[in-house]
């Protein structure tokens, strides 16, 4: 009899070692799977984008000079969820989405300075006080920064509201946690920061401000192109004598996304719908207003979580830029500028792809599948029964 039971233990040891081992091989798969989907695909994914080359030698006369080159990145629309519509598990999954993607843009890439244009928020249209600290401090930490890359943000239609829900405090507590500003120079470049949920052209408090903000930073422009000491520009400090790039959430007046193309536009069934204006895009007056005072030789714009390149006038390029978030778009992406004081260049750079993540979950889980019948010794197709080995040579020494 002791025999039999020395025999029965040998014939369960080999079992069961192999059953550990498989037991092994499932959990460094598991990891390994996480670790590519949660962190390798980004650095993957975003390696393969490159600055664009741009021109950078400018001529005065004769005399040539090399002139700097701006490094910005430009993203949109990361609708951070709020309390009251944002499920948990979808909260978690977007916004590590987008951490891992910005956190790893940044180390790559290394860019100077980074614009979010509008719609950082959900809900910030309506959340509380304290709803909005907590988002607040989300999203710091997930586009947190060195302190030499700079971070700008303008406003959007879900951070203060759009034109009949926006007011003063929503206005000024955004302000307040983003510095905003409307004129931002460096290394020789205008940047015009545009708050245009408030051009809505109807006179209303905030909107007039905001006017009367465009027609001086217009004023400073205009005199950076004129005679330097000019008695009608004052004896401040003048910009430098640049076109400006125009910044905002909302994109100037088009008709449609009708004559958008690229993997990243609109749907086919969506571009011909027509655009509201004030609600989809900004109004024709504002829009020619915008750029009459401005006279800026770039436009970027988000909004509609799609891409589009359209050009105004037949000379000036606006470029709609996708949402930055898996919530709105199964391709996000965001736009890579080498600037300078005369010439720019622009490239996209595409974000890991939902489905593609998924599909490589599946395919773990498919083959989990398969190894899991294994550790209880049976294949796939067959009823699978697993023994713990004591209670089965207990079960023999009774028969």
């Amino acid at each position: 009899m002791a025999m039999i039971e020395v025999g029965l233990e040998r014939q369960n040891f080999h079992p069961l070692k192999r059953k550990s081992a498989l037991l092994l091989k499932l959990i460094a798969v598991v990891f390994a799977v996480l670790l590519f989907c949660e962190f390798l695909i980004y650095y993957l994914v975003i390696f393969q984008c490159n600055w664009p080359e741009v021109k950078t030698t400018a001529y005065d006369g004769e005399q040539a000079s090399r002139e700097p080159v701006l490094k910005a990145m430009f993203l949109a629309d990361t609708h951070l969820l709020g309390e009251f519509l944002g499920h948990w598990l979808d909260k978690l999954r977007r916004e590590w989405q987008m951490e891992r993607a910005f956190q790893t843009a940044l180390w790559l890439l290394q860019p100077e300075v980074v614009f979010i244009l509008g719609d950082v928020f959900d809900e910030g249209k309506w959340s509380t006080p304290e709803a909005w600290a907590d988002d607040v401090e989300r999203f710091q930490k997930m586009f947190r920064h060195p302190s030499h890359v700079q971070l700008k943000v303008v406003a959007g239609n879900h951070d203060i509201g759009f034109h009949y829900e926006m007011n003063t405090y929503k206005v000024e507590r955004f302000e307040k946690v983003f510095s905003s500003e409307r004129l931002f120079s460096w290394k020789g470049i205008n940047f015009v920061m545009v708050n245009s949920v408030a051009l809505n052209g109807d006179g209303c408090g905030i909107c007039s401000e905001a006017e009367a903000e465009l027609i001086e930073v217009s004023h400073r422009l205009n005199c950076s192109r004129e005679a330097r000491g000019s008695r009608r520009c004052g004896p401040g400090p003048l910009l430098p004598v640049s076109a400006p790039v125009l910044l905002q959430h909302y994109p100037l007046y088009r008709r449609s996304d009708a004559n958008c193309s690229g993997d990243d536009a609109a749907p086919p069934e969506e571009r011909d719908i027509p655009f509201k204006e004030n609600y989809d895009v900004l109004s024709r007056e504002a829009s020619q207003k915008l750029l009459w005072w401005l006279q800026p030789r770039l436009v970027l714009s988000g909004h509609t979580h799609s891409a589009c390149e359209v050009h105004h006038g037949g000379r000036v390029p606006e470029l709609s830029v996708p949402s930055f978030s898996w919530r709105n778009r199964n391709n996000p992406s965001f736009i890579m500028g080498s600037i300078t004081p005369t010439d720019y260049a622009l490239s996209k750079c595409y974000l890991p792809r939902e489905d593609v993540v998924l599909v490589i979950y599946c395919g773990a889980i498919i083959l989990d599948l398969e190894n899991y019948p294994q550790l209880c010794g049976c294949r796939w197709n067959m009823k699978c029964h697993c023994y713990n080995s004591s209670y089965f040579l207990d079960t023999v020494r009774v028969s």
